[in-house]
């Protein structure tokens, strides 16, 4: 199964799903950013892939404005080269207006992330080639006041469906891209990792979140996801 149909699988399969208060707002970019997530799974996701990694969610200011995973506006333009206008959600926050390409907001998580790439890697092609980045859970969940709703704060009832469907989605895409790695981009996403894919021959790992949240990435993450890939072994073989 190609990544462009495992997305569209995904894609059904959350939005069938329903959520409770907190949660007042749930958006889908595999939906309405449909043209430029595609983009990014034909252009980059093409061939095997030494390393996948895993991140939790879209943020606000980065896939929930790009359907790319940590998709801050500049690195999925400029340095990716990807594309194309972004339709409304069916459920759109007034307070966190969805603009695409267009967006004014830079999402530090995904700028620290994409950063460190180029500075590590020196072109999108490069990275690429041997790695790829996906998001566990695609949804946006937004709370009344426009505030950020992570997945693992769900109810169990809400988030055991989704939970499925997102596991049955990173198996098959592990299955499609066959990495030696799977490296979770903070502790969740090593967490999930591991419960759908502890039975297979697939080596599992994690680098600090560049979330601005984190005190200890706010201490220079770029050297320290440098410093956990290096001690994990990633790129030795």
């Amino acid at each position: 199964m190609s990544l462009v149909e495992i997305s569209r699988r995904l894609s059904v399969d959350v939005d069938r799903l329903t959520f409770g208060p907190p949660v007042t707002h749930v958006c889908n970019p595999l939906r309405y950013a449909r043209g430029l997530h595609e983009q990014y799974l034909s252009r980059y996701g093409r061939g095997l892939k030494h390393v996948v990694f895993l991140g939790m969610n879209p943020g606000p200011w980065g896939m929930a404005q790009t359907g790319v995973p940590f998709g801050e506006v500049a690195a999925v333009r400029d340095w990716m080269g990807l594309s194309g206008a972004v339709d409304q959600p069916r459920q759109p926050h007034p307070k966190r207006p969805v603009r695409g390409l267009d967006c004014p907001r830079s999402e530090v998580s995904g700028r620290r992330l994409w950063s460190w790439v180029n500075d590590r890697f020196g072109s999108a092609e490069s990275f690429f080639s041997r790695a790829f980045v996906i998001n566990h859970c695609p949804l946006v969940f937004m709370e009344a006041s426009g505030r950020n709703f992570t997945p693992n704060k769900l109810p169990a009832d809400e988030r055991a469906p989704l939970m499925a469907a997102c596991d049955d989605a990173l198996r098959a895409t592990v299955d499609e891209l066959k990495p030696r790695w799977v490296v979770g981009i903070g502790a969740y996403a090593e967490k999930r990792a591991r419960l759908a894919l502890g039975q297979r021959d697939i080596r599992i790992g994690r680098v600090l979140h560049p979330s601005p949240a984190s005190p200890a990435a706010n201490r220079g993450w770029a050297p320290q996801a440098t410093a956990n890939l290096d001690a994990l072994g990633v790129f030795n073989d």
